[in-house]
């Protein structure tokens, strides 16, 4: 039988500045999902961690919580997810999209999992309807689309019916709270393979210690202008994880021949928009997107290959980097990232 707890010893630890044990932090978010938490207790647990400051055990509790009241997704772990935390503010392309989509095209099962904008005009969701992917699909359909077309897209607001009760009080809230930065963490494919994009670099050690608590395989970065993909506008660190390590590592794109661009060349804009720019991407445009969106893809590839083989751990970030850009560029220039895309849509449409 579970532990039972009681919110008003938990809300007092938060004000006297006690952290909770994965069990406690596991109950609460069991209580938020299920609808028993009332808007004041909600209320007071959000603004109570915040001040506070969350740690990796609460995280993971609260991330047990979640995927235990998550949909269930009967797909192989075998699959990797690249998302992004958001808020950075930018309003970029969808370059984790569009990097889902090359990486799938290059043999990469993906699951990926995403929601509608919470900080730009068109998050991952947004785009994809735009493009004629059906997002309504239940379990089955979604697992049904990855086994046909080798990618396919976890609905957040599909998966994880309780994040309904939270809604309400973290829109009056109207401050960032635990929520935005758990979905990531989410994915109800459980993907073995991890490529996650953090926009707030305080929050890193909390996203890369429950990577490492749960003995997940995952590269996690962060650019230096504050974007939540591998930038182009400089310098991005990127921290790899893998058999419980972590090891830091300097990303210089020049050093991949990619050259420096200023912000404004990577701005998106309304779905459609941003849907224009997936297929020009796809059909093998040059430029600064088509850039981007080739070095997020190979992170992604570089994941999913230190899942299949830890030992890829030993070599030099950018020697793998440079492969899966090679990878990628191919995916996009023989047209099968363009298939893929394709394929995914008439698979949605069956």
């Amino acid at each position: 039988m579970a532990q039972q707890y009681a919110w008003r010893d938990l809300l007092t630890g938060l004000l006297e500045g006690r952290d909770l044990s994965v069990s406690e932090a596991t109950w609460a978010m069991r209580e938020v999902m299920e609808g028993r938490a009332t808007p004041s207790q909600l209320a007071g647990f959000l603004v109570g961690l915040r001040a506070k400051g969350e740690t990796v055990d609460e995280i993971v509790g609260f991330r047990d919580a979640i995927l235990e009241a998550a949909l269930p997704l009967p797909v192989p772990a075998d699959a990797l997810d690249i998302v992004g935390t958001g808020g950075d503010r930018y309003g970029t392309v969808n370059v984790s999209t569009m990097a889902s989509i090359v990486a799938a095209a290059t043999g990469i099962p993906v699951v990926k999992h995403g929601n509608k904008a919470a900080s730009s005009r068109s998050g991952s969701s947004d785009v994809l309807g735009a493009l004629g992917v059906d997002l309504t699909l239940d379990p089955d359909g979604v697992a049904r689309v990855l086994r046909e077309a080798g990618i396919t897209f976890a609905f957040a607001a599909a998966f994880h019916p309780g994040f309904r009760h939270a809604g309400p009080t973290r829109s009056e809230l109207g401050i960032p709270t635990v929520f935005n930065f758990l979905g990531p963490l989410c994915n109800p494919a459980r993907a073995e393979a991890n490529a996650v994009g953090v926009a707030s670099l305080d929050r890193v050690p909390l996203i890369t210690g429950v990577f490492r608590t749960r003995g997940a395989t995952a590269l996690v970065f962060r650019g230096d202008d504050g974007l939540d993909e591998l930038t182009t506008t400089g310098h991005s660190r990127i921290w790899e994880i893998s058999l419980g390590d972590i090891h830091e590592h300097d990303l210089d794109p020049r050093d991949l021949g990619i050259p420096i661009v200023g912000i404004e060349a990577l701005l998106g804009g309304e779905p459609a928009d941003n849907a224009a720019t997936v297929r020009r991407t796809l059909d093998g445009e040059p430029g600064a997107v088509r850039d981007i969106v080739l070095l997020n893809a190979a992170a992604g590839i570089v994941a999913y290959r230190l899942w299949q083989d830890a030992a890829q751990a030993q070599r030099p970030i950018l020697d793998r980097l440079a492969e899966a850009r090679d990878l990628a560029a191919e995916a996009v220039d023989s047209g099968a990232a363009r298939g893929t895309l394709g394929r995914w849509v008439e698979a949605t449409a069956r």
